[in-house]
């Protein structure tokens, strides 16, 4: 355990050292983590404990949650009438607090499965995920027991969508008779599972969200373990590196217009975005897509309107040595470079693009829509700011999440996660996504109720 603190120390060290466009600002380094799992796993109480216990929570507040002497931690994130009424989570609560140490963003994800989909937007842009195990629900006293499906499916889904950091957290076990007990068999049916699905798993720790022990402040020896508190960990976790070595990728959002000015020398747009990947810096040769049109980067701002490169993950607004056909949803890339081909070989090309554009995905999905996912169907795929028409062309298999064998399947029922070749209306550049995430991401959309039904990560 302590080889894990240090070597989480030292990551964390090593990430903010590498700040160079921007990454070493207060708000970029704050750590953004979610809790997820299974429904009433205690995952808006254990927020509300380190609200509370950090001091992060107003006494006007705190006492608009408290009845009869006694304070309902989850009603701090659980905002909702609806979730007032049920006793439940349903769309995902923000709060911030901060320590001595870090700035935290916490995203409180709900565990029903009907609305995976709002834990799945939660986690796409979060550092470091928790995932609670709720000690009461499972058969704690078998050493081969079961966990719990969604505990499952949300480990999954974290690991998918590269969150950089998952920790297990497993819960209410002051409610058990036998702590130790409970936490050696549950941490290794965890730990079981982690390896069987290859997810890297940071650390695994015993708490208690209602009396807050292991939460803020460590409760030494109890469960039979030494290890640092979730706030401890937390505040040395690392945030997820930025692809700023990869080439330049732009997705266009909004185009500001300039068109009354006099200057000519170079373009009288801006092109307003969020730097997908790689560093937008004057004098880059560029090409627009879908158009394929060439052109050199002739002033870069940022947010604040300030001259300077900007790296990726953070806004910038480029305008272009001449005028060039852009609009939203087009994509400013690196141009493409020369390629190495022998001497004998005609029909190689002269150039390659680092973002080469294609139609044909291989994807995996994580189906979130009650109507299921089947070949022939079309839907609307959303990839940066273009929206563009995509048909499922065949499912290839679908993942049991209990056993992580790779099922045959003809459609992907809500939940389901699986394996599916997309054909899209017009060629995109797209990536897999474990190179870059942006560019490896979109997101289906019903044609007919508009709602979102799947999240999707290129292959």
């Amino acid at each position: 355990m302590t080889e894990t603190i240090n070597s989480v120390a030292a990551s964390a060290i090593a990430s903010s050292a590498a700040g160079q466009f921007g990454q070493n600002s207060d708000h970029a380094s704050a750590l953004r983590f979610i809790t997820c799992g299974s429904v009433d796993d205690g995952k808006s109480t254990l927020i509300g404990r380190l609200l509370v216990d950090t001091k992060a929570v107003l006494q006007d507040h705190l006492a608009g949650v408290t009845k009869s002497g006694e304070t309902d931690l989850a009603l701090l994130t659980d905002g909702l009438s609806a979730e007032r009424e049920q006793g439940i989570t349903i769309d995902v609560a923000y709060r911030y607090f901060a320590t001595e140490q870090r700035k935290f963003i916490i995203g409180d994800a709900p565990g029903h499965e009907q609305y995976t989909r709002n834990m799945v937007t939660a986690a796409s842009s979060a550092d470091a995920a928790v995932v609670l195990v709720d000690a009461t629900k499972l058969d704690w006293q078998n050493p081969k027991l079961e966990l719990l499906a969604q505990t499952r499916r949300h480990s999954l889904l974290v690991h998918l969508l590269r969150v950089n950091s998952l920790v297990f957290a497993i819960n209410k076990l002051d409610a058990v008779a036998d702590p130790a007990l409970a936490f050696a068999h549950i941490s290794a049916a965890l730990r079981q599972f982690a390896e069987s699905a290859d997810i890297q798993v940071k650390a695994t720790i015993p708490v208690s969200a209602l009396k807050g022990y292991n939460v803020v402040n460590a409760h030494e020896g109890w469960a039979g373990y030494q290890g640092p508190s979730l706030l401890q960990l937390l505040e040395q976790l690392p945030n997820t590196p930025s692809d700023v070595a990869l080439p330049l990728a732009f997705p266009v959002q909004w185009v500001e217009k300039f068109s009354s000015s006099a200057d000519t020398s170079q373009g009288r747009r801006v092109f307003w975005g969020r730097v997908a990947a790689g560093v937008a810096q004057v004098g880059a040769q560029v090409q627009i897509l879908p158009s394929g049109q060439l052109a050199t980067v002739a002033q870069v701002i940022d947010h604040a309107r300030a001259p300077k490169a900007v790296g990726a993950g953070l806004s910038a607004g480029i305008t272009l040595d001449r005028e060039v056909d852009v609009s939203r949803g087009d994509w400013i890339v690196a141009a493409p470079v020369q390629a190495e081909v022998a001497e004998d070989d005609f029909d190689a090309p002269s150039a390659v693009s680092p973002w080469p554009s294609q139609r044909e995905l291989n994807v995996t999905v994580a189906w979130m829509d009650d109507e299921p996912l089947v070949p022939g169907r079309v839907y609307w795929a959303l990839h940066g700011h273009r929206w563009i028409k995509a048909k499922v062309r065949s499912v290839a298999h679908r993942l049991n999440i209990n056993t992580l064998a790779k099922e045959e399947a003809q459609q992907l029922e809500a939940n389901a996660i699986g394996q599916v070749q997309l054909q899209l209306q017009e060629a995109i550049p797209a990536a897999a996504f474990t190179k870059a995430r942006q560019l490896g991401s979109l997101i289906l959309v019903d044609t007919a109720s508009h709602a979102t039904a799947g999240a999707v990560l290129v292959q």
